[in-house]
């Protein structure tokens, strides 16, 4: 594991090799352009550093060999002055000696003459060539210098000519790539732009999930129920299916030809509206809008201050956002086991909560169903004892009319039938004088 320190936050976190592996390419590959330009800049450093030592060395050389040659000519100017001299006291010798024998014979002199020239003609030609002599090495290294500066004048040039040809294949070749580019981009549509980015990513995420996200969730955001939807959802989890972190993602791009150009703050609102709406902890635009733009050229930069734990990114830059997220939430991922434990806790005290109370709605329905039973037959049985009460008085009346009639039936005799009738009166009173004559 490497551990590399966040530029904005300062906290370091820990990168497995696959992934600092990947950060490093990207990195690499993100400030390929600015390195070629520090390097080209430095070969003309480099190369007019070495033209100008090569030129010191030729000059230092040049100097030392112009003191040399001058201190072999101020020795061959003594040797030519001594030899002068010496030629001068020979001839004043001779000319003495002339005087001398001047009185000799005139074939004699004229002997005389002819051996002094002589010997002053063999002592000019030996002067020339002690001269020449020591004037030969002078020039053998006067020409070696003239070789040698010409050589280093022609590797200079070849130097400075290899150089040249092989920036200019390196720049042709780079404007020939954005050309291509270019082109490319011009003949696609904003719609296939933006899919080739997505393409991009996408494959760029795969190239790598074995490895580096084996549990990961990575997919398209198909779901559009709420009126809008994200490009792709990431999700990563632990053994225990407890979530490490979930990012929204948003991938933005358009052509060089869009008459229209968006700005990356376009799109922050409704990116932050499909985190929110989808259950995701952060929110990543990876953009190429605003290409000439020095603060998202930069790298990885948070937005929070607008929208929370949101960030914008260059493509080069998509693994690395999401490796620095899921490595600074594993921190987080004991807390959040321990809060998963406490909801569960909690779940089940809820789940507990909610059964009792289920059981004492359901007791409270079938006492309130009991109770009203109960009471239609309370109510019944008032009705009935209501009823017998009722009954009951009917009867007694009927016994208080029995009663009276009996009493009635038992106080009626004859006198009181036959009161005020005298017909029946007569047939009664002859019906007891009969019984009482028999």
């Amino acid at each position: 594991m490497n551990e590399i320190i966040c530029p904005n936050c300062n906290k370091a976190f820990k990168v497995d090799e696959t992934g600092y592996g990947e950060i490093v390419k990207q990195v690499r590959d993100a400030a390929y352009d600015k390195k070629l330009d520090e390097r080209l800049q430095l070969a003309e450093k480099d190369k007019l550093s070495a033209i100008e030592l090569t030129e010191n060395k030729v000059a230092a050389r040049y100097q030392k060999d112009s003191a040399d040659r001058n201190r072999e000519i101020q020795k061959l100017r003594g040797k030519i002055e001594a030899s002068e001299i010496a030629a001068e006291l020979a001839l004043n010798k001779a000319l003495n000696q002339i005087e001398k024998t001047y009185q000799e014979s005139d074939s004699a002199k004229e002997r005389e003459i002819q051996n002094l020239t002589l010997k002053l003609k063999t002592s000019e030609i030996e002067i020339k060539v002690a001269i020449t002599e020591a004037l030969q090495p002078v020039k053998e290294e006067r020409d070696q210098f003239k070789t040698e500066r010409d050589k280093v004048a022609f590797e200079k040039q070849l130097s400075e000519r290899s150089l040249k040809d092989k920036y200019e294949t390196q720049i042709s070749d780079r404007e020939d790539e954005i050309e291509r580019i270019r082109d490319m981009k011009a003949k696609l549509s904003t719609k296939m732009v933006g899919e080739s980015l997505e393409q991009h990513c996408d494959a760029e995420f795969n190239r790598i999930r074995a490895t580096a996200f084996p549990r990961a969730y990575f997919e398209k955001d198909n779901d559009a129920r709420t009126g809008s939807k994200g490009d792709y959802i990431f999700r990563d989890s632990d053994d225990a299916d407890t979530e490490i972190v979930s990012i929204m993602f948003e991938m933005k791009n358009e052509s060089d030809s869009t008459a229209t150009k968006k700005k990356n703050e376009d799109f922050l609102k409704e990116l932050d509206k499909d985190r929110t709406e989808k259950g995701c902890e952060y929110a990543v635009l990876v953009s190429l809008l605003e290409s000439d733009s020095e603060l998202y050229n930069t790298g990885i930069v948070d937005v929070s201050h607008r929208f929370p734990k949101m960030y914008v990114v260059r493509p080069q830059f998509f693994i690395t956002v999401i490796t620095l997220l899921r490595n600074a939430s594993m921190k987080s991922l004991e807390y959040k086991a321990e809060l998963a434990l406490i909801k569960t806790q909690n779940v089940d005290v809820t789940s507990f909560e909610d059964q009792l109370s289920n059981f004492q709605s359901a007791f409270g329905k079938n006492y309130d169903l009991a109770s009203r039973k109960f009471q239609s037959a309370i109510d019944e049985i008032d009705k009935s004892i209501s009823h017998l009460h009722k009954t009951k008085e009917a009867l007694l009346s009927s016994d208080r009319n029995y009663r009276l009639a009996n009493d009635k039936a038992q106080g009626i005799s004859i006198k009181k039938l036959t009161r005020g009738n005298p017909t029946m009166a007569a047939k009664f009173d002859a019906i007891k004088n009969q019984n009482f004559e028999d």
